[in-house]
C-alpha cells in the first residue's frame, strides 16, 4: 500500500468536505421549511383577513394612495436626494482640502449628523428653527422643510461615500490632467468627480432607498390632507375605517420603489465587478 493510498483510506470511510456541506445546507433548507409550515399552520388566517386584507377598503384608496401619497413620498425623496447630493458633494471635497479648518468643519458635521437619528433632525427643522428665527420661513413649504430635513442627513452619509469614491480614482489620473495644463479644480470638476460617481453609484442608490424609507418622517412635521405621504396617509384611513388593510396597501406602494430599486443597485453592483475583473 503506498503512501497516498494511506492518505485516501480515512477518507473512503467518512464524508467529505463537499460532502459534509451538501449536509449541513441541505439540514438548514429543512428547518426553514419546517419553520414555515409551522408558521403557516399556527397563524390565524381568518383574522389576519379581516385585519388586513378587506378589498372594499383597499379599494377606496385607489387613486388617491398613488396621485397623492406616492407622488409626495416621491417628490420627498427626490428633492431630500438633490440636496444631500449637493451639500453632500460640497462636505466631501471639505473633507479633502488642504485646509485644516475644513476639515475639520467636515469633520464635525459628518459625525454629528451620522450620529443623530432622523427623527430629531426632522423636530429641529419643524420646531426650534421657528422658534430660533421666528418669521421665517423655509422656501417650499412642507416640501422645502422635508427636502432640508433629508438632505441634512444624506449629506452626511453621501459625503463619506463622495471622499471614497474620490480616492479611489487613481492618482495618475490627476497628474494626467495637470500634465495636460488643467488646473487642480478643473481636473478634479472634469476628470476626477465623473470616474468618482461611476465607482459610487450603487451606494448612492442605496442612499435613495434608504431616504425613501425616511420620508415616512414628515408627520412629525405637521402636514395637511394633501401633503400627506403614503405612511401618514395609511395610518389615517386606518384609524378612520378601524382596520390595518391601508397600512398593508401603503406597505405595498413602498414596495413597488424599493424592490425595483434593489434590482437596480445589484445589476450596477454585478456591472462594477464585472468591469473589475
Amino acid at each position: 500500500m503506498t503512501a497516498t493510498d494511506t492518505e485516501l483510506q480515512p477518507r473512503a470511510k467518512g464524508l467529505t468536505r463537499r460532502q459534509k456541506r451538501r449536509l449541513s445546507r441541505g439540514a438548514q433548507y429543512v428547518v426553514f421549511a419546517a419553520a414555515v409550515v409551522a408558521l403557516a399552520v399556527t397563524a390565524d388566517w381568518g383574522r389576519l383577513k379581516n385585519q388586513f386584507a378587506q378589498w372594499d377598503i383597499a379599494r377606496q384608496m385607489f387613486p388617491d394612495v398613488i396621485t397623492l401619497a406616492l407622488k409626495n413620498t416621491v417628490l420627498y425623496t427626490v428633492s431630500g436626494f438633490v440636496v444631500g447630493l449637493a451639500l453632500g458633494m460640497i462636505v466631501a471635497l471639505m473633507r479633502l482640502s488642504s485646509v485644516g479648518p475644513y476639515r475639520w468643519l467636515a469633520g464635525i458635521y459628518i459625525e454629528i449628523f451620522r450620529g443623530l437619528p432622523a427623527l430629531l433632525i426632522f423636530i429641529f427643522i419643524g420646531v426650534a428653527v421657528p422658534l430660533a428665527f421666528p418669521g421665517t420661513e423655509i422656501v417650499g413649504g412642507t416640501y422645502g422643510k422635508v427636502a432640508l430635513a433629508l438632505g441634512l442627513v444624506a449629506a452626511a452619509y453621501m459625503a463619506e461615500t463622495i471622499r471614497a469614491g474620490i480616492q479611489a480614482v487613481p492618482k495618475g489620473q490627476m497628474e494626467a490632467a495637470r500634465s495636460l495644463g488643467f488646473s487642480p479644480a478643473r481636473a478634479m470638476v472634469s476628470i476626477i468627480i465623473p470616474q468618482a460617481f461611476r465607482i459610487i453609484l450603487p451606494p448612492l442608490t442605496n442612499e435613495l432607498v434608504l431616504l425613501f424609507k425616511d420620508s415616512s418622517l414628515v408627520l412629525f412635521l405637521g402636514v395637511t390632507l394633501e401633503e400627506r405621504e403614503l405612511s401618514k396617509y395609511g395610518r389615517d384611513l386606518a384609524s378612520t375605517t378601524a382596520n390595518s388593510t391601508p397600512i398593508l396597501v401603503a406597505g405595498l406602494c413602498y414596495l413597488l420603489i424599493t424592490i425595483p430599486l434593489g434590482f437596480v443597485v445589484r445589476r450596477m453592483e454585478a456591472k462594477a465587478q464585472e468591469a473589475v475583473k
